[in-house]
């Protein structure tokens, strides 16, 4: 398992895969590995002309379609569009920006990276055939999650921190989602990912001079966003992924090499406040996951 590559992606004709953030990075990089494996896959982005310049080097099997992820009426739009889908990947995200809110006035990082992906999925969910993935970071170690105040009203806001906040949110979804499907009965995976130190257009996007120095880490020390896409690739066509795994680089303690079986913080395991979490995404976002009865 430590060489799997894109060569091993098994054949994917006949499914249809969305992945969000499609239009750079790690999400263009997933995009075209599994269009050319013969999925039909759809690029839900919010800038749709970078996209369609992505898609159209990719070619045949790729369309786009507009998600804003921070504005609540796009993503119901988007999901009101799909008919269904094999597998969903929540790909995009945004790191370290300056104070910002969201159309819904949210913080734009927990709003982007995971309140909109929960809508999302919650969305999508019955239409959605076999397995959502979505994408953490290892970074999601600094993270805590404030309940009293997860969009930084009452806080002093810190980029960083609430990086961390929003990443670890993707990953305790990502195990309560397993959970709540399991114990319904679903067959449907939810599985995390991480790229690891990747080399993407998300370091350059802070606003700050923390730019300048990301750049040369990325030039110095950062694998591929081919080589960082793989975690993604393998939790969403592996068959032995296992339902709630968590997937990333396994070589310079998880930071870069090919996928394989990742682990995780205890807070991201702490299923009291990912309850509490998943509750009060519920009722910021006012979506209402429906899930099958035995």
């Amino acid at each position: 398992m430590s060489g799997w590559d894109i060569a091993d992606i098994p054949d994917q004709t006949g499914r249809t895969v969305i992945v969000t953030g499609a239009n750079s990075g790690l999400g263009a990089v997933t995009a075209r590995a599994l269009a050319q494996a013969g999925a039909q896959v759809i690029m839900a982005c919010r800038n749709e002309v970078k996209a369609r310049s992505v898609a159209d080097g990719i070619g045949k099997n790729v369309q786009v379609r507009r998600l804003d992820l921070a504005d609540l009426a796009s993503v119901r739009e988007f999901a009101d569009g799909i008919d269904a889908v094999d597998l969903l990947i929540n790909n995009a995200g945004v790191m370290a920006v300056p104070l910002k809110r969201t159309a819904d006035g949210f913080e734009m990082q927990i709003g982007t990276n995971h309140l909109g992906h929960f809508a999302l999925t919650g969305l999508l969910l019955d239409k959605v055939r076999d397995r959502i993935v979505t994408v953490s970071s290892g970074m999601h170690a600094m993270g805590k999650i404030d309940l009293a105040d997860l969009n930084w009203e009452q806080r002093r806001y810190q980029r960083w921190l609430a990086y961390g906040q929003s990443k670890l949110a993707n990953l305790m979804f990502t195990y309560e989602l397993q959970r709540r499907l399991t114990a319904a009965g679903s067959h449907k995976l939810s599985v995390g990912a991480h790229p690891g130190f990747a080399a993407t257009e998300l370091q350059s996007h802070t606003e700050s001079i923390q730019d300048f120095f990301l750049g040369i880490a990325n030039r110095v020390f950062a694998q591929s966003a081919e080589m960082g896409a793989l975690p993604t690739l393998y939790a969403a066509t592996a068959a032995e992924v296992r339902p709630g795994g968590y997937y990333g680089p396994t070589g310079l303690r998880g930071m870069r090499g090919n996928p394989g079986p990742s682990g995780s913080t205890a807070a991201s395991r702490d299923e009291v406040t990912a309850r509490r979490l998943w509750e009060l995404s519920e009722q910021l976002t006012k979506v209402s996951y429906a899930f099958p009865r035995r």
